[in-house]
């Protein structure tokens, strides 16, 4: 990796999925430039752990959604990366009997009618909250909602009509079988990133910009900025002068949570490939599971939204105790024996994310496009906050990205 350089023509602040598109994006430029990163590894929300020498890990975005539009899926070959197209355990291969077939397809057309009702509020222009949709009394809107934690990462409540409706999905979504946090690390390796240089100010007062960070001081022509929103709604990183606009739009545009949990599964042949588990429990603070992803021996588990604050809140190891609670009430007290924890992710408290990915509040949809825009055509925003129609993924990060080295390119004087 690079050290960090006095001076750059751009510099790219995170090293995530749309720091790196903007410094491939840049790459020929012939512009000196330096990606800047808080972690000790590039990816950001991507990232593939060895969880044991059976079972590979995306404790961040595992899925290649929207397949047939995924800038990632040409990478992934050009890269040699296999990638599985085995369907998404979501909606069908239900394992066990806590859900019921015929509560299932109960269940499923109760969801269906409710996306209808969401899709008419979205074309009315009516950007309210997702729960508005729901229908008063249906005995499934807990486990609905709970779908939405999963999705979006927050409670429908929370959730903007209009911002749900702009999100582009063509309900093919495929996997890498090394891990999609393995991939984008992959892809940024031969960008010129520091890591542990984590940025504090941004200084744009003057003829060049300064950057304060924890490894020194550097000034550039053009800065892309692509951290979280939340680490700007929260002021991690300041502006000076202030940015009250992008401050503001990011608070629009808050981080929703999604964890995991993998849990080892001992005597895995005995269960099948590709399963899903899931209970009619009727309440949105519950977890989904997947049975042995790729075959692997371990269940998956997904918690999102406030239950999944909760989780993380409750201290180190809580999300795969409850999980295995859950699971053996499913499938009974035997299978406790059978279940290991593995590893967890607990991005809310992970200083560098502060969540998994955004979701416009009620009424703040048009907050992507203020987040989105250049400033004094020295400033670039990227990120998947950004992204008009692949928010909440790695590609539409990754697009944002280039996206942003496009308009700095366009913002270089003319020679």
């Amino acid at each position: 990796m690079s050290s960090l350089p006095s001076s750059v023509d751009v510099a790219i602040i995170g090293a995530g999925a749309a720091g790196l598109g903007a410094a491939h994006a840049l790459k020929d430029s012939g512009l000196s430039m330096i990606v800047l990163e808080a972690r000790d590894r590039t990816g950001g929300r991507a990232w593939t752990v060895q969880a044991s020498p059976e079972v590979t890990f995306d404790v961040g975005c595992g899925w290649l959604h929207s397949a047939d539009n995924n800038s990632f899926v040409p990478i992934a070959k050009r890269l040699d990366f296999e990638i599985n197209k085995d369907l998404p355990p979501w909606r069908e291969r239900a394992y066990g009997n806590a859900f019921p077939q015929s509560e299932r397809d109960e269940f499923m057309r109760a969801i269906d009618a409710f996306y209808e009702r969401l899709w008419e509020a979205a074309q009315k222009g009516k950007d309210e909250p997702a729960s508005q949709s729901l229908e008063p009394g249906n005995r499934w809107n807990p486990m609905i909602d709970a779908i939405s934690t999963y999705i979006n990462g927050c409670e429908l409540k929370d959730m903007s009509t209009l911002d749900w409706d702009a999100y582009e999905d063509s309900n093919l979504n495929w996997r890498i079988r090394l891990g999609y946090g393995a991939l984008i690390a992959a892809y940024g390796e031969n960008c010129p990133v520091a890591l542990n240089c984590n940025v504090a100010l941004i200084d744009h007062s003057g003829k060049r910009i300064r950057l304060e960070t924890s490894q020194g001081t550097l000034t550039a022509d053009k800065v892309i900025v692509t951290v979280p929103t939340n680490l700007i709604a929260d002021e991690a990183i300041r502006f000076s002068p202030p940015l009250r606009a992008k401050v503001d739009a990011a608070r629009g545009l808050p981080l929703g949570v999604d964890d995991k949990v993998t849990l080892a599964l001992d005597g895995a042949d005995a269960f099948p490939k590709e399963g899903n588990l899931r209970g009619a429990t009727m309440r949105t603070e519950m977890g989904t599971y997947h049975i042995r992803p790729f075959g692997q021996p371990c269940i998956e588990g997904f918690f999102g939204g406030s239950f999944a604050r909760e989780l993380e809140d409750a201290g180190d190891g809580a999300i795969a105790a409850h999980s295995i609670n859950e699971i053996a009430g499913f499938l009974g007290n035997d299978i406790r024996r059978k279940l290991k924890p593995l590893y967890e992710s607990r991005w809310a408290l992970d200083p560098f994310a502060r969540g998994s990915y955004s979701h416009a509040l009620p009424g703040r949809a048009g907050d992507r496009a203020i987040l989105a825009a250049p400033v004094d055509g020295r400033l670039f925003f990227a990120g998947e906050a950004t992204s008009p129609n692949f928010f909440t993924t790695a590609h539409g990060a990754r697009d944002s990205g280039e996206r942003a080295a496009k308009e700095v390119l366009a913002a270089m004087p003319k020679t």
